[in-house]
């Protein structure tokens, strides 16, 4: 294919965007786009808004994902975003083929749309639809291996052997980073939660990305906390607009503990680790040690200080013991699914993946 393949990988919180070759996507931002009363039209039925992308500092209130739990909602955000990420990019890459990666929950519908757009009317020359899991398998360099995938939306487990996924094995958990934004909204503002308020959005983000963590053994931890003098951590307090500083209690630093515990937090499912557990062991037996050998952790909340080592410690501790257990994990893991379709861009094995704007235009005459 082309020396450079744009490549768009549209999770349900951010879009990751680039050219292939690179070892990280150049464009990384939230997947939100904002409706407004234009000028020309300021009346406020929806066919007088004007889509945007982001968030409008002047009007927090319009924004929204049009991509929710790996479903897309809203097809007209999506295009728009799309149509920015291929505007930027064709800049210097007039030509280029495009890659976008597809969640495994996707319709035959949606894939339908999603050729639709790109050669009707962004006009693509040629475009390849990847599986967001099988691309983290291969940016890990591995053939064989489970892919634990958690964003935003979704926490996804896939067995995979030899390149081909065990279908029937896989699991999706819809509990994943968005729950844990929700938790700390209501935790931290109690009734006067509201997610579209610019102040309390950020304060959860930055709480998130810089306070919480997982414990190894969340009752030790809560002793632990819970015994430190009031105002003896700095990191443990966050600052209202005023600037009067509040002090984080115990669990909402341990907030990430709802992956390995989503029953504390109300919520339903399994863990992550035991997700991983019925997975494997719905699998054929022989393939059982090199699945558990080759675990590989991807996607933003295995970032949280503390996670894959608590999946290591719950997999080789309750289950597999007596089984050579490893989590592979890379310093770019957020980025598994763009690095995998960045390395697929130049896969001779793929060719007859492609589809391009002919063969699109010839299967609408048939």
């Amino acid at each position: 294919m082309a020396a450079r393949t744009i490549i768009i990988d549209h999770g349900s919180g951010f879009l990751k965007a680039g050219l292939s070759g690179w070892n990280e996507p150049q464009m990384v931002f939230p997947s939100v786009v904002n409706y407004i009363p234009c000028r020309e039209n300021p009346g406020p039925s929806y066919a007088r808004r004007r889509v945007s992308l982001g968030i409008d500092i002047y009007h927090p209130d319009t924004f929204s994902y049009p991509v929710q739990r790996g479903r897309i909602l809203n097809w007209e955000g999506v295009e728009h975003i799309w149509s920015f990420v291929l505007e930027t990019h064709r800049r210097e890459h007039e030509d280029s083929s495009v890659i976008v990666t597809e969640s495994p929950l996707r319709e035959p519908v949606d894939r339908q749309k999603t050729l639709e757009i790109m050669f009707e009317l962004l006009d693509v020359r040629s475009l390849l639809l990847a599986d967001q899991l099988e691309m983290s398998l291969y940016a890990s360099g591995l053939l064989t291996g489970v892919v634990v995938d958690s964003g935003y939306g979704l926490t996804r487990v896939q067995p995979f052997h030899l390149g081909r996924p065990l279908r029937p094995s896989g699991k999706t958990l819809e509990f994943a980073g968005q729950d844990l934004s929700a938790y700390l909204f209501k935790s931290l503002f109690k009734e006067d939660s509201n997610q579209h308020n610019l102040f309390q959005l950020d304060t959860v983000t930055n709480t998130q990305m810089n306070k919480c963590y997982v414990p190894q053994n969340l009752g030790e931890a809560l002793d632990f906390r819970q015994s430190l003098p009031s105002g003896s951590d700095e990191t443990n307090t966050y600052q209202l607009p005023d600037g009067t500083p509040v002090e984080l209690t115990p669990m909402q630093r341990l907030a990430p503990e709802m992956f390995f515990s989503p029953q504390v937090f109300d919520l339903e499912g399994p863990s992550i680790s035991q997700a991983v557990l019925d997975s494997i062991q719905t699998c054929e037996a022989y393939v059982h040690p090199l699945l558990i050998s080759h675990v590989v952790a991807c996607g933003g909340n295995t970032l949280y200080p503390g996670f894959t080592n608590r999946l290591y410690k719950e997999l080789i501790e309750d289950h597999f013991s007596s089984t050579k257990t490893t989590v592979w994990v890379g310093s770019n893991r957020n980025f598994s699914v763009w690095l995998g379709a960045s390395v697929v861009a130049h896969l001779s094995t793929y060719k007859s993946e492609w589809m391009t704007k002919d063969e699109y235009d010839e299967s609408l005459r048939q």
